[in-house]
């Protein structure tokens, strides 16, 4: 008897009907107590149960009832509710989940990489920050960093209410971002991290958008050699083989510590599905990014991978053309004592041209950096000016959000005239020094020399040198870590520009 039940259980479940097993009512750690949901929008909730088990979601006086579909999964929406709560969720299926200490305001999620990523312990005036962040209104959740080839449905982590401890490890930027913002504007702040240091924007798009998009084949194939050269049994051994070295003392050669390829961070769709694919359809008001580090060598590719990434992100949400802004790279390396090409400068070109997508923003902090350090300890400039952006355009908040940018240019006689557009009332200023610092200019042979920039008006520059009498380019900014100094009266930088299109060192850089 016992081995007829084993064969017709076995056989149901091959049908789907499996009816021996009832599964419980489940929700991802998206959702969990002290979480913030979305105010003044509709709210996706979800998860798994046993395959057609009636599943009811309770909130703040509304009910909603669904079914579980044959794969166990199931989904309901929340109607908008009230900024504020404290509210209980409560999810009834064969058993009952209940979720206490509920908020409703606003919520971003903080991706990118390192500089994202770069926690406020060790960040520029962390004791003062850590020691200040007393604000229960503000929820911080963490998502760990997971690489895998397809897509994860749920993570190890929960929603953490603000405060000295929980805050430290928290990304800095995303933790001043949000607390400008509670401060701006009184409601509740969720704010989700899944940012993952030295990320390459390949890894944060599916596999199959880039396939469709039919243009990065070589990228795919390179990775797909990569990840085929390495087992367990290899990196094992390369593991054993580093712990040994260091064991000896570290003799010869400095070693970089072993890293399984299949698990890159810049492996295409790693962190896709890892670390962004359990958290899509939870309702959010936007996206702040940092990254772009990791694809400085591939700056022209970036042009087309970034705004695909924003676009993919966008289609999977299923939330609209939701505002995402980003911050623009900063100085950094040494100074160029002559003009020179720059692959950085081209990576910032890309991002600027990436404005042209919907509901885009760009924080330029050109003036941040450290030329000896690639992780900038000052995150509140930077998130002070994410916080401009969002502010001015999703809040009405009135205020100056964008940097002045390159307009157009005209010739004038021996010099060239420039032009900026967003230059708010006040007009141009030069910090530090009345002379304007960072620009360059060639004649037809396109090789640059510094130039002289008079300010004329409040949004014009004359640029010239004698040695150019017969000019065509004008750059500013345009180098890895450019000494310049021109901003507007609120202190926004002017955005890195060139005039010309002449070919770039990245150009041909496809993988």
């Amino acid at each position: 008897m016992q081995i007829l039940t084993a064969h017709l259980t076995r056989f149901f479940c091959l049908l789907g009907i499996c009816l021996s097993v009832q599964a419980e009512v489940s929700l991802p750690n998206i959702f969990g107590d002290h979480m913030v949901l979305q105010r003044e929008q509709a709210n996706p909730v979800w998860g798994k149960a046993s395959p057609g088990e009636k599943v009811s979601v309770s909130i703040g006086g509304q009910s909603h009832a669904t079914t579980a579909t044959r794969d166990g999964s199931w989904r309901g929406t929340l109607e908008p509710l009230e900024v504020g709560g404290p509210y209980e969720l409560e999810i009834k299926g064969s058993n009952t989940l209940t979720f206490s200490d509920i908020l409703v305001g606003e919520v971003w999620v903080c991706s990118g990489q390192s500089n994202m990523q770069w926690p406020v312990r060790v960040s520029a005036d962390a004791e003062l920050q850590t020691a200040s962040a007393n604000y229960p209104e503000i929820r911080l959740l963490s998502v760990p960093q997971i690489a895998a080839q397809e897509p994860k449905d749920n993570f190890n982590g929960s929603w953490n209410i603000c405060n000295p401890k929980s805050v430290a490890d928290f990304s800095a930027v995303g933790y001043s971002f949000g607390r400008r913002l509670h401060n701006t504007l009184g409601v509740p702040i969720g704010l989700i991290d899944n940012a993952w240091g030295g990320s390459a924007v390949e890894a944060w798009i599916p596999r199959d958008t880039l396939e469709s998009a039919d243009q990065y084949d070589e990228l795919l194939t390179s990775w797909d050699k990569k990840a085929a050269t390495m087992t367990d049994q290899i990196f094992a051994a390369e593991v054993a083989a580093y712990k040994k070295w260091i064991a000896g003392g570290e003799p010869g050669a400095k070693r970089r510590a072993p890293r399984d390829s299949r698990a890159s961070n810049h492996r295409p769709a790693n962190l896709f599905n890892g670390v962004l694919h359990p958290i899509i359809g939870y309702g959010i008001r936007g996206t702040i990014w940092y990254q772009g580090e990791s694809n400085a060598g591939r700056a022209y590719q970036y042009r087309s991978l970034f705004p695909l990434m924003i676009n993919t992100w966008r289609e999977h949400w299923q939330q609209g053309d939701f505002p995402f802004y980003w911050v623009q790279l900063a100085d950094f390396k040494q100074e160029a004592p002559e003009p020179r090409n720059s692959a950085w400068a081209e990576l910032r070109e890309a991002q600027s041209m990436t404005l042209g997508l919907a509901n885009t923003g760009q924080a330029v902090i050109i003036d941040v950096g450290e030329g000896r350090d690639i992780h900038p300890r000052d995150k509140q400039t930077v998130a002070n000016r994410l916080a401009r952006i969002a502010l001015a355009r999703d809040y009405g908040i009135e205020m100056a959000w964008q940097s002045p940018s390159y307009d157009s240019m005209q010739l004038d006689g021996t010099a060239i005239s420039i032009q900026l557009k967003h230059v708010s009332e006040g007009g141009l200023h030069t910090f530090d020094v009345y002379e304007a610092t960072g620009f360059e200019i060639a004649g037809e042979d396109k090789k640059f020399v510094w130039a002289k920039a008079k300010l004329e008006g409040e949004n014009k520059i004359k640029v010239s040198n004698p040695q150019v009498p017969n000019p065509v380019a004008v750059r500013y900014a345009w180098g890895d870590n450019p000494v310049v100094n021109l901003q507007d009266r609120n202190g926004l930088p002017v955005t890195p520009f060139r005039t010309d299109d002449w070919p770039g060192i990245t150009a041909n850089n496809i993988k």
